[in-house]
């Protein structure tokens, strides 16, 4: 993995206007969710970074900023020396080549009518491909890398002959057949059976290693970015929380939220006990968002001061950063 970046996201904002009854449609105040609310990071040529949290949180909607189905609010996002503000058709046909996304839902993002030839082949069409004995050669070595094989019976099915998880390969040689530089990875596995979940994940962690591939990987499952990912970002109403090594993360979590996400993993272990930290279920207002920390409504360690803080990272580790006020240690104390 490379320390140099590849993308580069700061003061990231998604604001959605929305109107909570008829008054407001005379007012001038407009109300907003936040889905994101200014948040920056950068990912690494080659790394694949795990961006958890609980729905809601707006790691989706981050994801697909990064691809441009979404327009942002606020802030600038840049790729690999393009930003995101440059709109030119030249600009913006390089960017849909070196960047691609695998959608959570195999049943959803295949074209029913279109064999699974037809569409590894669409990109390529796209991009100005015309040659037919290349096209088929380029979708066969996709459905090859995707592990779909041997790719000649695969490529004229249609989708309802497949499986969830050979329909989520099929994806995933649709996103890699044109050789982008970026992938973002949306829950890949968790409409999937857990048995061929770790394939999938080999998959994903084969292509990052033999094609050189950065990638966002969106999941609420951290079992599966732990073993995926090389560092990890907690978000939690619009605010990333916590960002670190995935290891250190896991291991020695430094905020609470990441801390409550953590002790309601299941472990193999029948008898190994774990102290489950209780919070409310209830996720505060997204249009009243709390005063200060966000997560203090529910926080078991939260206190006075938490009330007017602005969300700043500590960096509490080496390369380890929590938006919590208060070490590990006085956490500890708290208890």
């Amino acid at each position: 993995m490379s320390n140099e970046y590849l993308i580069k996201v700061e003061n990231l904002k998604k604001y959605y206007s929305i109107n909570k009854g008829l008054k407001d449609v005379f007012s001038k105040e407009k109300s907003y969710v936040k889905a994101i609310d200014d948040i920056s990071f950068t990912i690494n040529k080659g790394e694949i970074l795990g961006l958890a949290g609980e729905s809601g949180s707006g790691k989706t909607t981050t994801g697909e900023i990064l691809v441009q189905l979404q327009e942002l609010t606020d802030g600038s996002v840049t790729f690999d020396g393009y930003d995101f503000a440059d709109k030119s058709k030249e600009a913006n046909r390089r960017f849909r080549q070196d960047v691609q996304m695998i959608f959570q839902d195999p049943y959803e993002t295949l074209n029913p009518r279109f064999t699974i030839f037809e569409t590894i082949a669409e990109p390529l069409k796209i991009f100005g491909m015309k040659d037919k004995d290349e096209i088929y050669e380029k979708v066969i070595e996709a459905l090859e890398i995707a592990e779909l094989r041997p790719a000649e019976q695969f490529a004229f099915r249609y989708p309802h002959e497949l499986s969830g998880g050979q329909r989520q390969r099929v994806a995933i040689a649709r996103g890699i057949v044109i050789a982008p530089k970026f992938i973002v990875a949306d829950e890949p596995v968790s409409m999937l059976d857990v048995s061929i979940r770790a394939d999938i994940l080999n998959l994903l962690r084969n292509l990052r290693d033999k094609m050189g591939l950065t990638m966002l990987y969106v999941s609420h499952d951290l079992s599966t970015i732990k073993y995926l990912c090389d560092r990890i970002a907690v978000m939690y109403l619009g605010k990333i929380v916590e960002i670190g090594d995935v290891k250190e993360v896991i291991n020695n979590p430094q905020h609470p939220y990441t801390k409550v996400l953590l002790s309601s993993v299941p472990i193999a272990d029948p008898d190994y006990i774990r102290e489950r930290i209780e919070i409310d279920d209830e996720l505060p207002d997204q249009i009243n968002l709390p005063v200060g920390c966000r997560f203090e409504p529910r926080c078991p360690f939260a206190t006075d001061k938490c009330k007017s803080v602005d969300h700043a990272l500590f960096e509490r580790r080496d390369k380890q950063w929590s938006a919590c006020i208060y070490t590990d240690k006085e956490l500890i104390l708290k208890k």
